[in-house]
């Protein structure tokens, strides 16, 4: 799954590429799953809008949309039809209404595999292709998911909130308080959403390799120094993964179509047995929570 730094990277690439294109119309495939608003919500709050921004939260890409003054006559996807699959007419009709209409947020998240391309018309459609929508500047934006662990939603403006706290923004005094009293091991804690968002396998382990910390730990038991360390090496692992375009591991690309390069910096994760880059031990893999880990017995304590 995409974590904070292929996130980001996506919605960098997403934004200096659709940022101020308008959404002339909404194709959407008939699969249920990647909906988690109703497609006609979806229709309604997206076409004809203006893509103001595009930024991540969490493990999110957010879509800031500007509504024209125009009214919403239904205008689902002129009839289109794309292997077989149904059009979006017949099965959405977007609400109409007179004046302008609040601004809106789309909320993309991508699941396990799932990507956004901007397109060209003519480009080939993918089998798994579950939204097509069409550009005033000609091109298009798709959401391709071949495993349909993605959710498509909208929202009104500034109304999305993804949880937990920015690591980026993170002060000493909001992370210290995140594990207070947590009996848990650091690891789970640091996956946890509703903490800490934007984190996953990758970068908690990263992090507590370069924070010294065993992911066993119980949260509670680690002192203010050691998680004072911990948070300085969570905002270097993501500052550096970000530089780096993210982690291409199994299916992330990047808004280009372009892998990242940080997996060549791993320290622990996926070198199960290979020698540590400090000490030479053996890497050792455990499972915590049904979630793979990765450490150096030596180095972290």
């Amino acid at each position: 799954m995409p974590e904070l730094p292929e996130v980001e990277t996506i919605a960098r690439g997403l934004a200096r590429r659709v940022s101020g294109d308008v959404i002339e119309s909404i194709w959407l495939g008939q699969k249920p799953e990647p909906l988690k608003s109703p497609a006609r919500e979806i229709a309604a709050a997206l076409e004809h809008s203006r893509i103001a921004t595009v930024r991540r939260m969490g493990k999110h890409i957010v879509f800031d949309l500007e509504q024209n003054s125009v009214a919403r006559a239904p205008s689902p996807a002129k009839g289109r039809q794309h292997r077989g699959r149904a059009a979006l007419q017949g099965r959405v009709s977007p609400t109409k209404s007179k004046g302008a209409l609040a601004p809106a947020q789309w909320i993309v998240h991508l699941g396990m595999t799932g990507r956004l391309q901007v397109c060209e018309p003519q480009s080939e459609i993918l089998k798994h292709t579950h939204a097509i929508l069409k550009l005033a500047s000609g091109r298009e934006l798709r959401f391709v998911d071949p495993r349909r662990f993605g959710r498509l939603s909208v929202a009104r403006a500034g109304g999305f909130d993804a949880g937990g706290i920015e690591p980026l923004e993170a002060d000493l005094d909001r992370f210290l308080a995140l594990f207070r009293g947590r009996k848990t091991p650091i690891k789970s804690a640091l996956l946890n959403q509703k903490l800490l968002r934007g984190v996953g396998n990758i970068y908690a382990d990263e992090s507590l390799f370069r924070a010294g910390i065993r992911p066993r730990r119980r949260a509670s038991a680690i002192t203010r120094d050691q998680l004072a360390k911990l948070l300085a090496a969570v905002k270097e692992v993501l500052k550096e993964a970000i530089a780096l375009g993210g982690s291409s591991i199994s299916d992330y690309v990047d808004a280009d179509g372009e892998e990242g390069f940080f997996q060549l910096q791993h320290r622990v994760y996926g070198r199960e047995g290979e020698p540590c880059l400090v000490c030479q031990t053996p890497i050792k893999r455990i499972v915590i929570a049904g979630r793979s880990s990765h450490y150096c017995p030596r180095c972290q304590k």
